[in-house]
């Protein structure tokens, strides 16, 4: 008599945008014989969906890979594969948006669920700092070029691993180094890519990134001192922070507590940044102190400047001026400007040039979907959005298009050197600098100080 018991595989759907949703699946779903992941779905990026996980990233128990659909037919997919459970795996969501996406999968049939942190990070056998935000915009780029600063000053060697966006071909994405522009014209990164690399590169931090972080981080630890998690989004860390820091907005002060899952971040850091404290309102600053210190009391509170600075200031005094800034801050970051409006101000452009009569293609589109970025009848900011080549085109278009003296480049990256602009135009860059009280060095100096000793 056969007494073998079969165990029928939990068939899991995990909602995704192209980032933490392969992570989850890498670290608690591959090789898990409980589980059969049947698909993922995308959003939040375009032309992400349609794609298929492939077999050399997906394990022995998907030969095929694992196909990807987008967001909007979740609810037919959980029927037509018969799903038992969807797991959330993006970030970047207010509260209500969560729970908005629980009750179409749970109308829909199957059971709703998130993956925290302690299931998902990987642990490396070098210290790591975590940098990470409330919310898309904070400032975690700048303050991760701080941290690489002070870790070079003690005399080790930082690398940057940073959060995924894989956007194209995810088999030659799994483990990718970049340490010169070269490397990024040879792993083909889009715009959105360039602007997280491009600082790092330029200030001799070599930058990890891709899909498969448990390789990434063996070859990470080769040549690091100090492994920096160079957060994406308002998503936490994918591996343990020894140092976990946490950046918050004050001109969106409240989101600590409204946003998934930026508010682990701020309730779980050692020590929070509340960056911008220069240019934010004093009572929204106040907000967010008064929030950190009721939900994350132990906390130390760092107040940030984020010092915006032009390459050449006359070509914005007294000028009509384009602005373009990071595109992700501006659309799902869902802010109403970026660095582009403070350097106007800071340097008394004349006006601000309203892209949106000159906008085309998918630039049209975006401005059209994203309201919140008219600032009050004072003008209208352009996100640089490139994450295809025709998106690119677009910008660009619309660029040359759109009548001004001067093209502020407010992202941080090279934007001439990637569309070879016809316009004239002004890098502003912007890094953190300390703030009134406690500074940032201190904690971070105190902690580098007890890893070498």
């Amino acid at each position: 008599m056969d007494h073998t018991i079969t165990c029928e595989r939990e068939r899991v759907l995990i909602i995704g945008a192209a980032g933490r949703d392969f992570h989850n699946f890498n670290v608690y779903f591959r090789g898990n014989p409980k589980y059969e992941v049947v698909c993922f779905t995308a959003t939040q990026i375009p032309k992400i969906e349609g794609r298929c996980y492939p077999p050399s990233l997906s394990g022995h128990l998907y030969p095929a890979g694992i196909p990807i659909f987008p967001e909007t037919e979740l609810e037919k997919l959980v029927k037509l594969h018969r799903v038992q459970r969807c797991v959330l795996s993006y970030s970047d969501l207010n509260n209500q948006t969560v729970m908005n996406i629980a009750n179409r999968v749970m109308t829909a049939g199957a059971d709703f669920g998130l993956l925290g942190p302690e299931n998902t990070w990987l642990r490396s056998r070098k210290p790591v700092i975590a940098v990470t935000a409330v919310r898309t915009g904070c400032g975690k780029s700048q303050t991760s070029r701080y941290v690489a600063k002070l870790l070079r000053d003690a005399g080790l060697n930082p690398v940057a691993v940073r959060h995924p966006m894989p956007y194209g071909d995810l088999a030659k994405q799994a483990v990718q180094r970049f340490t010169s522009y070269e490397d990024l014209e040879k792993h083909e990164v889009t715009l959105e890519e360039r602007e997280e690399y491009e600082m790092h590169i330029a200030k001799g931090t070599t930058v990890y990134a891709g899909v498969d972080y448990a390789a990434i981080l063996r070859d990470a630890e080769k040549e690091a001192d100090v492994v920096i998690w160079d957060g994406g989004n308002n998503d936490f860390p994918f591996y343990a922070p020894d140092l976990w820091i946490c950046v918050a907005d004050p001109f969106r002060a409240g989101h600590e507590e409204l946003y998934y899952p930026g508010s682990v971040n701020f309730r779980r850091a050692q020590v929070i940044v509340i960056n911008k404290a220069n240019s934010a309102p004093k009572d929204q600053v106040d907000r967010v102190i008064a929030a950190a210190k009721r939900l994350n009391p132990t906390a130390k509170i760092v107040l940030g400047i984020s010092e915006v600075n032009a390459d050449d200031p006359a070509k914005i005094t007294g000028k009509a001026v384009l602005c373009i800034d990071d595109g992700p801050t501006l659309t799902h970051g869902e802010m109403p400007f970026g660095a582009g409006k403070i350097a106007c101000e800071k340097y008394k452009a004349g006006k601000i040039v309203d892209p949106r009569p000159y906008a085309v293609g998918s630039l049209k589109a975006v401005l059209e979907k994203w309201k919140h970025l008219e600032w009050a009848g004072s003008g209208l900011t352009l996100p640089a959005m490139g994450y295809y080549a025709e998106q690119l085109k677009d910008l660009k278009d619309t660029i040359e298009a759109t009548p001004c003296d001067t093209v502020l480049v407010a992202t941080p990256m090279d934007l001439n050197r990637l569309l070879h602009l016809n316009k004239t135009f002004v890098n502003v860059t912007y890094e953190l600098v300390d703030g009134e009280g406690l500074k940032l060095s201190e904690p971070v100096n105190a902690w580098i100080k007890s890893i070498k000793h």
